[in-house]
């Protein structure tokens, strides 16, 4: 398996964890407020690295890092991801998982194998603002198979929305808590523009908007939180 990036050490992306990140590459969704795109649109201009070469890193630091992080683009598209985590899971590592909710058959099969610690689970719009928002058609239903999934688990998870001023408007956040009520956690994620977005024209949602858009979701879901930094 080739991965298009890794971040040797990460204090922030494998909560309470101390982590390395890796990254791969392709999306099968075109979110415009998409923080990577180089992972996404222009694959061919990522790194290349092999997977012996992950292992051979993480065989250096067993005893240093707590866990692994794999992000994407989006990771299950890859059939051969298992295996890998397999292999990561056999050196002691504990696993997180970010994705877009659009296996669930891969997710599932990962979690009842006991293969991950840890997912973070995008949730993009209300269900009836999805197909605009990941500008693809199609993928709701495996959205709604991936929640139930996770609400379902043992095992530890988070869903979280990234807010972007062109897609969001404080009233859609009662919609969608009140969809994944229930949920361990869940949060409002304030967009930064990362200077690699799919689209153009995108804003963070002004400060008075996020607080609105917490009480929304704070009527379904309690413990929500907004996570990033309000302007």
């Amino acid at each position: 398996m080739i991965f298009g990036g890794l971040r040797k050490l990460t204090l922030l992306d494998f909560p309470t964890k101390t982590a390395c990140t890796l990254f791969t590459k392709g999306c099968n969704y075109r979110c415009p407020f998409c923080h990577n795109a180089s992972l996404v649109t222009h694959t061919e201009d990522a790194e290349q690295i092999d997977s012996a070469e992950v292992i051979a890193f993480l065989k250096k630091r067993i005893g240093v890092l707590d866990g692994v992080a794999i992000t994407g683009g989006e990771p299950l598209m890859y059939n051969e991801l298992y295996d890998f985590i397999k292999e990561v899971k056999s050196l002691g590592f504990l696993v997180k998982l970010d994705t877009n909710g659009s296996f669930p058959d891969r997710l599932k099969r990962l979690i009842d194998d006991g293969l991950l610690n840890y997912v973070a689970m995008d949730i993009k719009n209300s269900r009836e603002l999805y197909d605009v928002t990941i500008g693809v058609t199609g993928m709701l239903a495996k959205v709604e198979q991936s929640i139930e999934i996770l609400k379902n688990s043992s095992i530890d998870y988070e869903f979280r929305t990234t807010v972007v001023n062109e897609f969001h408007d404080p009233s859609v956040f009662a919609d969608i808590a009140q969809w994944l009520q229930g949920a361990k956690h869940y949060y409002l994620q304030v967009f930064t523009d990362s200077g690699d977005l799919i689209g153009k024209g995108m804003h963070a949602m002004s400060k008075d908007d996020m607080l609105l858009s917490l009480n929304n979701a704070k009527k379904y879901i309690p413990q929500a939180e907004i996570r990033g930094d309000m302007k």
